[in-house]
C-alpha cells in the first residue's frame, strides 16, 4: 500500500472535519488515482480548487498520485506568493449568470434585485441544475457539495452561510459583482428584464390604485410576466441595501428587508 500526504489551505478547510483542518492528511492507495478523485473523495468539490502543488510543482486535475507525494491544495484565496501561478478555476462568464438550487430561494431574490440573470426552480433535479450550468455557462450556487462535484460543472461555488444576506455578500465578493450590478432592472419574480414604460401604458393595470397613480410617474414592466413596478415605499431602503453590499461586501444588517426593492402588481 502506497501513501501520500494531502493538505488543504484557506477556505478549502471549510469542507474538512475540524480535526483535519490545516493539517497534512495521509492517504493510502493501491493503483495511482487521479488527484481530482482524491481531492473530491476528501470532501472538496473540484470547482473550489484553484491550485494544486505536487512536491512544490503545480499540476492539474489529471495528475496521478505517486508514492510519497506531498500535495498542497489551494482555493482562490491562495497566498500572495503563489499568485503568479496559473489557476485551475476557469474565468467566470461575463456578465455572470447564475443557476441556484432549491435551498437558496431568498438568495435568488437578492441576485435578481441586483440585476443578475438568475435561473431558479425549487423542484429542479440535480442533473438539471448541473446541465443548465454546463450548457448555459451559468455559475452554479448550491448548498449541496455533492451537486458541485458533478464532472460537468465548471463554474460553481458552495454557499457556506445559512443567512441569505451573508450568502449575498459571499457571492458578491467571490465574483466581483460590485462593478457589474444594475439594481432593479430584473424582475424578482420571474427573472425577466424590467423596461421603463410611460404612465399611460400602465394606467389601466393600476386603475384600482389611485394613490400610486397620483404620486408616481416612473414605472417599469417585466418583459417576462408583465408585472408592473414603481418606486414604492421599500425602494429607498432597498437602494441602501444594494449600495451597502456592493460597496463594502459586508453582510446586510438584520433590519433590512429581504428581497423586494419595489412594489408590484401581477
Amino acid at each position: 500500500m502506497s501513501t501520500v500526504t494531502v493538505r488543504f489551505h484557506g477556505s478549502l478547510n471549510d469542507f474538512l472535519p475540524l480535526g483535519r483542518r490545516d493539517l497534512p492528511v495521509v492517504r493510502e492507495f493501491e493503483s495511482p488515482p487521479a488527484i481530482k478523485d482524491t481531492i473530491q473523495a476528501m470532501g472538496v468539490p473540484h470547482p473550489e480548487v484553484d491550485l494544486i502543488m505536487a512536491n512544490d510543482r503545480p499540476v492539474d486535475f489529471s495528475y496521478r498520485l505517486r508514492p510519497g507525494d506531498r500535495i498542497e491544495v489551494f482555493g482562490l484565496d491562495r497566498p500572495a506568493g503563489l499568485a503568479g501561478l496559473a489557476g485551475l478555476v476557469p474565468t467566470p462568464p461575463e456578465p455572470p449568470r447564475f443557476v441556484l438550487d432549491g435551498h437558496l430561494g431568498r438568495l435568488v431574490r437578492y441576485l435578481r434585485m441586483l440585476g443578475f440573470d438568475t435561473r431558479y426552480d425549487r423542484r429542479a433535479e440535480d442533473s438539471e441544475l448541473a446541465r443548465a450550468s454546463a450548457e448555459e455557462s451559468r455559475i452554479l450556487l448550491t448548498r449541496d457539495r455533492g451537486l458541485l462535484k458533478r464532472s460537468v460543472v465548471r463554474h460553481g461555488f458552495l454557499v457556506r452561510d445559512d443567512d441569505p444576506r451573508c450568502q449575498l455578500a459571499q457571492v458578491v465578493a467571490r465574483y466581483g459583482l460590485s462593478r457589474l450590478a444594475a439594481p432593479f432592472t430584473r424582475c424578482i419574480r420571474c427573472n425577466g428584464a424590467i423596461r421603463p414604460v410611460g404612465r399611460s401604458e400602465v394606467v389601466e393595470r393600476l386603475a384600482g390604485q389611485l394613490r400610486t397613480l397620483r404620486y408616481f410617474d416612473s414605472f417599469g414592466r417585466c418583459d417576462g410576466c408583465s408585472s408592473i413596478y414603481w418606486p414604492g415605499s421599500h425602494y429607498d431602503r432597498m437602494s441602501r441595501v444594494a449600495q451597502e453590499v456592493l460597496s463594502t461586501g459586508l453582510p446586510i444588517g438584520e433590519n433590512h428587508p429581504d428581497g423586494q426593492g419595489r412594489r408590484s402588481v401581477e
